[in-house]
């Protein structure tokens, strides 16, 4: 994959869009976006100039504009590191998919990794991992052999996981987030992997944790179907999503973020041979001042007989 592109190449065109931007900080969007419209006139190939064009053009209320600037994004860029495609189903130009591409996913967190913990924990009141923590102790309290922290991030999770855990290993899709959780020190093994396919090659679980992960992946059969083998007997596994108010199983919002019904979440792991130990609202973060509700879940594999 080429490396992402964020100047256009050209001299004239980076200044009209320079100057786009300035218009649209002004409140002035179906403007900046016909600046933009100019500068991609000089520079077709720029994907990113593409997408931003959507993204004003969509503030502008143009939405079929929009459409056509994410679907041109999409086409030139196919991998989609910045969520064009999701961007089209949030206004319905674009059938509902079942989870993100996991280019936008490892994008997103290579970008966000040096400032996350000081965005999520010091802007955005992020307390789920001590939540998480407190509800895996009340489930069963002791220490787990064997510790797998999947899209473990900076290692926040894993700073809570390390006291009860003999041996612990994080997961992640972002290598930029690697990198800020293998300075803790608190991981005896680190490695980079997308959730969508992963495999563990290892010894069971006793415990496999997804600490505001599930965000980031939409439909859980697979995953959860995965996680269940990756789970010795009696195993337990600790996880949280974003609240669906609706009945509906799982939904795209527009943060770009997943949200999972509480019926969905019930029946995928019924469905896997998981029994619920517990299933308790939280307030994961706040989004534009708003709190985010969620559900932290603790679930059990049965012993084996």
């Amino acid at each position: 994959m080429k490396p992402f592109q964020a100047s256009s190449g050209d001299l004239t065109a980076d200044r009209r869009a320079d100057f786009a931007e300035m218009l649209y900080a002004s409140g002035e969007p179906a403007a900046a976006a016909e600046l933009l419209l100019g500068a991609l006139e000089l520079a077709p190939q720029w994907s990113a100039g593409w997408f931003r064009l959507g993204e004003m053009q969509e503030t502008a209320t143009a939405l079929d504009d929009a459409a056509r600037a994410w679907t041109m994004a999409l086409t030139l860029e196919p991998a989609d590191r910045l969520g064009a495609a999701l961007k089209l189903q949030l206004i319905g130009k674009a059938p509902a998919a079942t989870a993100p591409p996991s280019a936008f996913v490892e994008m997103l967190f290579d970008h966000y990794a040096e400032s996350f913990e000081d965005s999520l924990v010091d802007k955005l009141g992020y307390r789920l991992p001590d939540f998480l923590d407190q509800a895996i102790r009340s489930a069963r309290p002791g220490r787990f052999r064997l510790v797998l922290d999947l899209g473990c991030g900076t290692g926040l999770m894993g700073q809570r996981l390390r006291a009860i855990a003999d041996r612990l290993e994080g997961y992640d899709i972002s290598a930029a987030m690697l990198k800020q959780a293998r300075a803790k020190g608190v991981y005896d093994l680190l490695a980079k992997a997308d959730l969508q396919d992963f495999v563990h090659t290892g010894p069971k679980a006793d415990l496999v944790v997804a600490a505001d992960v599930f965000i980031y992946v939409g439909a859980l059969e697979r995953v959860v179907r995965s996680i269940a083998g990756l789970l010795a007997g009696d195993g337990l596994f600790a996880f949280s999503v974003e609240t669906l108010m609706d009945e509906g199983g799982f939904a795209l919002q527009p943060s770009r973020r997943y949200a999972h019904s509480r019926a969905y979440v019930s029946h995928i792991l019924a469905a896997n041979g998981f029994s619920v130990l517990s299933m308790d609202p939280t307030v994961i973060r706040l989004d534009r001042s708003q709190p985010v509700e969620g559900l932290a879940v603790v679930a059990a594999l049965p012993a084996n007989t």
